[in-house]
């Protein structure tokens, strides 16, 4: 069991990786193969939302078919393949494919190990086992910084990328190997309680999925992709400084997720600490918005720093949904709500990208104005809808 975990928990560090890893790799991909600011954050759109349209299979297969496989298979065919296309790319659609594959590759480690944690350990155990997968896998957000733009320096982006393929199939190999199966769950014999369309029906569900949707948004998007492009654009900083700025934002991103996801342990009300740390996130966001290209790069790395510790609150997003679900339903369910979480990122990277292209281009900060505004937006309205979600403390 605990080499099992050890290697689940390697797997979503490859995820945490490969969702941010575009930061730093934006300078060099810029100047090599004349990718654009949008075009990066389109691909990490891309990423996003192939991961999250493979949530309902995956949850099927979770149910009804073996994890370990399904994760294992997965992150093998997509993720290594990924890997190794990205590493020959010359141009955006090359890139584009490689991050579609990666995507899919990594669509099922996390909700692997959630669908283990749903299964067999006690309700009151799921969140901090949760955030201690989400917040140990996230040293992969913190190798996608300072430790990737090193790599770099040393042997060449291109040579990294190959090496990261290399790792994702061992790693896919081990998931085969060391994660144990839980056991089949007996299912309602009715022929209308155990698919997606009884999924659906769980009301209480919704506003979770809403404020799913947007809470990850903001410090994925920032973390992954417009972090890089705001600090090279208007700062003039290149792979090694965004490495180092980027690297106290993953590492804050860390801490909280370790921080929330036992947070339930102390307040009962999961509902209370999603909507406080949304909160928290939303005015940091307003300030980095309010003071766009006219604040300190230690004022930004600050502000990047609360983003990320205050947006990893997803284990208790997950916590409050996994609530509210029958023991049948949780490996759809628990996929649904990773869904609108992966693919409110998703929409959120296509949304900001298309606010970049067509806000004003001078001053030179003020796209960038424009696509901190977006995700304040986007907090506020979700935040406002979670407001009226069943306040479960169970």
């Amino acid at each position: 069991m605990i080499k099992g975990l050890f290697w689940l928990i390697a797997a979503y560090s490859l995820s945490q990786f490969y969702r941010a890893c575009l930061a730093v790799f934006a300078p060099v991909l810029q100047l090599e193969i004349d990718l654009s600011p949008d075009q990066i954050s389109t691909a990490l759109g891309i990423w996003f939302v192939m991961f999250s349209a493979m949530q309902i299979p995956v949850g099927w297969l979770l149910d009804n078919k073996s994890p370990r496989k399904t994760a294992a298979t997965f992150l093998a065919l997509g993720g290594g393949l990924g890997a190794l296309v990205f590493s020959s790319a010359q141009g955006a659609w090359a890139i584009y494919v490689a991050m579609a594959l990666i995507g899919i590759g990594c669509a099922p480690v996390l909700m692997t190990s959630f669908y283990i944690f749903a299964r067999l350990a006690p309700s009151n155990r799921f969140g901090t086992l949760a955030g201690i997968v989400v917040g140990i896998g996230s040293i992969g957000n913190v190798a996608a910084s300072a430790p990737l733009s090193f790599a770099m320096t040393l042997i060449g982006w291109r040579a990294v990328c190959i090496a990261l393929a290399v790792g994702t199939l061992l790693i896919a190999y081990a998931l085969l190997k060391f994660v144990a199966d839980p056991p089949k769950v007996d299912r309602p014999k009715s022929s209308t309680g155990n698919g997606f369309s009884a999924l659906v029906r769980i009301w209480p569900l919704y506003p979770i999925c809403v404020m799913a949707a947007v809470a990850y948004a903001p410090s994925a998007g920032l973390r992954g992709s417009w972090a890089g492009a705001y600090l090279s654009d208007i700062y003039g900083l290149g792979s090694d400084a965004i490495g180092q700025v980027t690297f106290f934002m993953a590492l804050s991103m860390i801490l909280g997720a370790l921080v929330f996801g036992p947070l339930d342990r102390l307040i009962e009300s999961r509902k209370t600490i999603v909507l406080g740390a949304t909160g928290i996130s939303l005015g940091f966001i307003a300030v980095l918005w309010a003071g766009v290209g006219s604040q300190s790069i230690v004022m930004i790395t600050v502000l990047l720093i609360g983003i990320g510790f205050f947006g990893s609150a997803y284990s208790q997003i997950m916590n409050h949904g996994r609530s509210v679900l029958p023991a049948h339903l949780t490996g759809r369910g628990v996929t649904l709500i990773n869904l609108f979480s992966i693919g409110g990122a998703g929409v959120g990277q296509f949304a900001t990208a298309q606010v970049f292209a067509v806000a004003p281009q001078s001053p030179a900060a003020t796209p960038y104005g424009a696509v901190f505004a977006t995700y304040s937006i986007l907090l506020l309205l979700g935040g406002l809808v979670y407001a009226f979600s069943r306040n479960k403390v169970a």
